[in-house]
């Protein structure tokens, strides 16, 4: 499976997970390094605009990733509280998050997003045994219209 990351130039490089342990997101807890993907390079991109302060028109790329197929759980948004698409996010969250990154079955866990329900973000296990199956397929600039944030 192809994924997408939509990161600032100066972080495209790092497939660690180190931007997400520090500061922890939806699905992960400060400390826990996982690498936030999209399954469309267009969620991809309502993800990062969702993050990024007004007037502030970054240089991007984007990144390509190749996921090992049969190493993908999913979550379903009827499989979670009602409240999960709520911000900030619920705790229960990274709690669901944790818990997959610790019992490590999968390299991917594939989950609704919060901004298009019908789209999903798929989160990466970087401590996972078959982080390193993960390849960088491609990487160019991303041209970002500065439009999309007026």
């Amino acid at each position: 499976m192809l994924v997408y990351r939509i990161a600032s130039q100066k972080h495209s490089d790092d497939l660690t997970g180190t931007g997400a342990a520090m500061y922890g997101g939806r699905w992960n807890k400060k400390g826990t390094p996982v690498l936030y993907t999209g399954e469309s390079k267009e969620i991809a991109l309502l993800e990062t605009i969702v993050h990024t302060p007004p007037m502030i028109v970054p240089q991007l790329d984007i990144v390509t990733l190749e996921i090992p197929d049969d190493s993908i759980e999913t979550i379903e948004a009827d499989m979670l509280p009602s409240n999960w698409s709520t911000y900030p996010a619920p705790t229960v969250l990274s709690e669901i998050g944790e818990k997959w990154v610790i019992q490590a079955e999968t390299v991917a866990l594939r989950v609704p997003s919060c901004i298009i329900h019908s789209a999903c973000n798929v989160i990466l296990n970087c401590r996972h045994k078959r982080y390193s199956e993960v390849k960088l397929i491609d990487k160019s600039n991303f041209r970002f219209d500065s439009r999309l944030i007026k």
